[in-house]
């Protein structure tokens, strides 16, 4: 991720979440070749036998978790964690959940949780210390405007067309604001997220192009007038995404990383998207 927080945000409206009744077992999506593993909680050598450690940061941020309270199952990543325990074949009841700093999560070392989940940015870097499972979310693009303004009403990437917005020279967020608005468009740049954000406020632009965490953060913590408008569609480059943590070699890796494959080939991650970031969290698609 690019950037954590610094204080709790307000929590979004409760839904329903996928639990186990929701999804098949793992086994039926076995491990890599020339893993021993038997996908099941008999055969996952877990930190309690029988049960599934799940960590993640206090507070849990919104939209990721309801209430800073992640065992309640409500917010994306709650939903997409329980999905995962359930595709292994733990029941909610059979999960527990421990509290673990982002930067401790990340670092060498034993872990006191099977895995973790917390907005973690698959990188070479990190990889060096732990293990990741499949991506479970591609990180998108939003953009995000001053209420009232013509940008906010926008629907659609065509409605944007003619207006000015911004984004941090060299990342994925330029990028994505020129292929999916407009090829031919010069974008004002700025060297940072900051520099832009000032730029929105100050009236130098109509819009501005964050990554879809930092949107979430600074509409709801540092721009008191700002919207999410919505969401751009995925570029062609290769997009940051998020994994799910293990330890090191973890003899769960493999299991994890099928789960996690199982819920996106059958549809349940994109649905969980579509109930918690789209829908819960107001960040629609703009076609």
């Amino acid at each position: 991720m690019t950037s954590r927080p610094l204080s709790a945000l307000g929590a979004f409206a409760a839904g329903a979440v996928l639990l186990a009744t929701a999804c098949s077992p793992a086994e039926e999506a076995a491990p890599d070749a020339g893993s021993t593993v038997e996908c099941t909680p008999e055969g996952l050598p877990t930190l309690t036998a029988g049960e599934l450690t799940i960590g993640t940061d206090s507070p849990a941020y919104p939209p990721w978790f309801s209430d800073d309270d992640p065992s309640n199952g409500e917010g994306f990543e709650a939903a997409v964690a329980y999905a995962v325990a359930a595709e292994l074949g733990y029941g909610a009841d059979r999960v527990t959940w421990t509290t673990v700093p982002f930067n401790s999560a990340i670092q060498p070392g034993p872990k006191e949780f099977d895995f973790d989940i917390n907005q973690f940015s698959i990188t070479e870097d990190r990889a060096r210390a732990v293990d990741f499972s499949s991506p479970y979310y591609d990180v998108r693009q939003a953009v995000v405007a001053l209420a009232g303004s013509e940008a906010a009403d926008a629907a659609s990437t065509a409605d944007l067309a003619g207006l000015t917005i911004g984004a941090q020279v060299g990342t994925t967020s330029y990028d994505t604001l020129l292929e999916a608005v407009d090829p031919e468009a010069e974008p004002l740049v700025y060297n940072n997220n900051d520099d832009a954000k000032q730029a929105l406020e100050n009236g130098q632009v109509d819009a501005v192009v964050f990554d879809l965490p930092t949107a979430f953060y600074i509409t709801a913590a540092e721009l008191e007038d700002a919207v999410i408008v919505g969401q751009l569609p995925l570029g062609e480059e290769s997009a940051e995404q998020f994994g799910l943590v293990l330890d090191l070699d973890s003899p769960l890796t493999d299991c994890v990383g099928s789960a996690v494959d199982s819920l996106r080939e059958r549809g349940v991650l994109a649905e969980l998207e579509q109930e918690w970031l789209a829908e819960a969290a107001d960040a629609p698609e703009l076609g």
